[in-house]
Formats: structure tokens, sequence, C-alpha cells
């Protein structure tokens, strides 16, 4: 079964696998300039003009698997300028639907003056006075002229993205959310994400007995890495070096319990799980920002348990989400979580370590509810906290509007500012799907929402309460954080 949706995300993944066997042998330094021959060998070319500007992007994506070289530049998503030059400019343009008709409305309608004939009357459209006012398509009998984007500013719903001189993309960082929808989009690869993954090697090469690193897992691994079994993989993360392995959803039975209980005080809330819905409501709506629920992400949230028990604990998230690696930042989140992971770095991790997790037993996560599971996909984090209202029994009835989607959560985000929203909680996921339409996911697709609440039904605790109370009782016990902790149900 293949490993990713597509090719791009294969290059992506050779080049991260590649920077991180290096690292593991301590050979990175001297053997850097021979990452992108080794990647694309000999003197054919085999996606672009020429195998030297094949390697010269590779170089690009080699300094981006290293985590950028502007250690001062704190943008997660960033364009390869270089890998940038295949897609065409876009706009408003004439196909060969054009019938030379003799009506001319577009030529009418156009107050630029930007639209001519030619010897068979078709029409032709001056870029150059062209001010993408779309008054010419509407007026065409034919439809005969269309609108078209690069496929990065399509996928980018927050407009972060235009054209710069040289005709590449350019990434507005005080818009961007840093979901990394252009990142998966994009065909050639031309926009990435830096990545941490050297340092959380790093980690893993330098722990010590009291100094141990832990990783929280996203519930949304279990819609991934589909050709193994979601057990193996955890047993993976231990075999490679992790001293425990946590579930994230363990802190969305936290966030859902708290949250719920802000949203009878304060009447409206919106959630706080998604950080490029949140940074979205600071950039685009700052009058809504008061109502962004207080309460930290399912991440932060286990990961702050976690380092308020054992503070000498190194924690690396390890999700779907690009937007992890800008909301690890903050201040309320620096000091509880070290390092953000994608699923497509973790693949490389284990694949660099020649892992088969194929061939390994099973182990399982056993602490968090169904409910903490299914904040994975769309519509999860509403039904979590509408039944953490009903478990600690709150006088409050939840009106939840479910946004899948950036353009679900800005339609959403106008009403309230207009008054007229039908609702009191907004639950707002960037990514269509929910997380299990990450960025970082290996893949994408409708049944990994099946995945996900199938991996919810096989949860022991099936209350939120049980949950949390299964983790109280054992927070303090040494065995509390390893791979499947055996306890009975109680």
């Amino acid at each position: 079964m293949r490993k990713f949706d597509t090719k791009v995300q294969h290059l992506k993944y050779k080049v991260l696998r590649e920077v991180s066997r290096q690292a593991w042998n301590g050979t990175l330094l001297e053997n850097l300039l021979n990452i992108p021959k080794i990647i694309a060998p000999g003197r054919e070319p085999t996606v672009r003009c020429c195998v030297y500007k094949e390697r010269a992007i590779l170089e690009e994506r080699v300094k981006l698997a290293m985590g950028g070289c502007d250690k001062t530049d704190d943008s997660v998503v960033q364009v390869i300028d270089i890998a940038c030059d295949e897609c065409p400019v876009g706009g408003y343009e004439v196909t060969n639907a054009c019938r030379g008709c003799l009506a001319h409305r577009c030529e009418d309608v156009c107050r630029k003056g930007a639209i001519t004939f030619d010897q068979n009357h078709v029409a032709h459209i001056d870029k150059s006075k062209c001010v993408e006012c779309g008054l010419c398509a509407k007026v065409c009998p034919f439809t005969a002229i269309v609108h078209r984007k690069r496929p990065c500013q399509s996928a980018c719903k927050v407009n972060a993205i235009s054209m710069n001189e040289h005709k590449a993309a350019s990434i507005d960082q005080h818009k961007c959310t840093s979901c990394g929808a252009c990142v998966y989009q994009c065909p050639f690869g031309a926009i990435s994400d830096k990545s941490q993954i050297l340092t959380v090697i790093d980690f893993l090469k330098n722990k010590t007995k009291e100094k141990s690193v832990c990783a929280v897992v996203a519930p949304s691994i279990a819609s991934q890495f589909r050709y193994a079994k979601a057990g193996q993989v955890i047993s993976g993360l231990k075999a490679l070096g992790f001293d425990s392995v946590v579930e994230a959803a363990l802190g969305a039975d936290i966030v859902a319990w708290n949250e719920s209980k802000e949203l009878a005080e304060q009447g409206f809330v919106t959630s706080s799980c998604c950080p490029a819905f949140v940074a979205y409501i600071r950039s685009q709506f700052p009058d809504l920002a008061e109502h962004i629920s207080h309460n930290l992400s399912p991440m932060a949230s286990i990961a702050k348990h976690i380092k308020q028990r054992d503070p000498k604990t190194t924690i690396v998230f390890i999700g779907p989400c690009t937007a992890k690696k800008k909301e690890i930042q903050q201040e309320s989140v620096r000091p509880y979580v070290d390092a953000v992971l994608t699923f497509e770095e973790l693949q490389a991790l284990f694949d660099s370590r020649d892992l088969d997790v194929t061939q390994m037993e099973e182990s399982s996560l056993d602490t968090a509810s169904y409910f903490g599971r299914i904040f994975a996909r769309s519509g999860g984090v509403a039904d979590a906290v509408s039944q953490a209202i009903k478990e600690q029994n709150i006088d409050f009835t939840v009106k939840p509007v479910v946004c899948d989607g950036i353009e679900a959560c800005r339609t959403a985000l106008l009403k309230k500012v207009q008054g007229v929203l039908d609702g009191n909680f907004i639950e707002g996921m960037a990514c269509e799907g929910g997380c299990i339409g990450g960025a970082g996911c290996l893949t994408h697709g409708d049944r990994n929402k099946l995945r996900i609440d199938a991996y919810g039904e096989e949860a022991h605790a099936q209350t939120i309460a049980e949950a949390l109370r299964l983790a109280t009782d054992r927070l303090d016990s040494k065995n509390f954080y390893a791979i499947n902790p055996a306890y009975d149900k109680k």
C-alpha cells in the first residue's frame, strides 16, 4: 500500500529521511552537500528541466528539513522560489469556447479597454490592463472567459498568497495561519513547512534517565499509516527511543470538560483546539478574540499536566498539523511542548532507522475516552462539549455551529459579527474534515473519519469523567506514561 497521496509528499519525505539518517549517524555536516546527489543521482532529470535544477531545489529542501537557515524567522510555511516557476500566472483568460460573436459584450463592459479581437473576432485579454473585475466573464453568453487561479492561491482560503515581481508565490505571514493547505496542494512542491526533525533526533540521542522524552500523539494517528496497525505504530515510537507515549486525546477530554463549563458561564465561546482557526480569528476578526476559549489546546493541556509532574520531561507532539509548529511559539504553550512532528516526518524517522513497524507487536493507548478521540474529525469537539455539559449536569443548552474548513469558519464568524448566528459555540476546524485533513497527514480521504470513529469505539473509558478519573488515579504512577499500561477497568 502506498504510504503517501502524492509524489510531492514522497520527495519531501526522501529529503527528511536522508537528513535524519545522516543525523542519526553523526555525519550530517560532512555529507550535507551530497544529499541532493544522493536523492537525484546521475545526469538525467526526473521532474525538472535538468538534474542541476533538481539538485538546486533539493538544497533548499534540505535547508527547510534542517529547520531553515534564518533562525530569527519564526514563520512555519515558506516558498522555495526556485521551484515556483511552472504555474501560469492565472487571472481571467479567454478559452477556445469563444465563438467570435458579433455582440462583443465583453468588450463593451470592460472599463479598462483590456479586451481586443483578432482577425477571426476571437477575444484576447491584455493582462497589463486587466484589473480582474470579472465583468467580462459574467456577460459572455458562451462562458468562454474563465478565472484561473494558481493551486496555492486556490488552497489558501485566507488570501495570504500573492505573486511577487518574479511571478513566484509570496506569503503574507501576517495573514497566514500556517495551516499548510498550500503545502499539500502545490503540485510542484514549491511551498513547504520547516521541520523540527533534527531537534527531535537530538532529544532522543541525548536523553538520560533523569530527562526522558515523551511523545504526545494526536488521535488522528488512527487514520494514518494504513499499511500497518495503529498499535504497531505506537510500538515503533518506542523503538525510535521515546520513553513514553501519551494520547493527546486525554488532553481533549480535559479541554471538553473545562470548555463546557466556560461555555455555560460565558454564554458564547469559540473553540481553542485548532491553532489555525484561532490565528484566523485574531488576524481577521480581532473583535471576536475575547470569545476564544481560554483553555489550552488538547496538545498543550496534556503536555502541561505532564510537565507539572515531571518538569524534566521533554515533550514532542506528533500529529497532522503544521500550525502546531506555530502554536508552540506562543508564550502560553512554549513551556510545555518542546517540538512538533507531522506524520510525514514520523514516517521519515521510522525509515531513517530502517524500522519496519509491520513486524512489531501491537501496543495500545487506552486512557482517553471515545469523545476525546473523536476530536480528530469535524464535529467531534462539539459532540464532546455537549457530552461534558451532560455529564456535569450543567443547566445549559449547547447550540453548536460546526465549521468544516476555514470558509465555513469565516461564514460563522461573519454571522456572529452581524448578530445573526444561530448558535452559542463555534467549533472551528481550518482543515476540511478536521484534523484528519491536516497538511501533515500521509493520506487524505473519506475513510479517515470512519477510522477515527472506530478508534473512539475502542476506548475503555466510555465517558469523559471516567477517562479523567482513570488518568488521575494513575498520574503519580511510574507506569502512567508507559506504552500499553495495564489497569483494571473500574
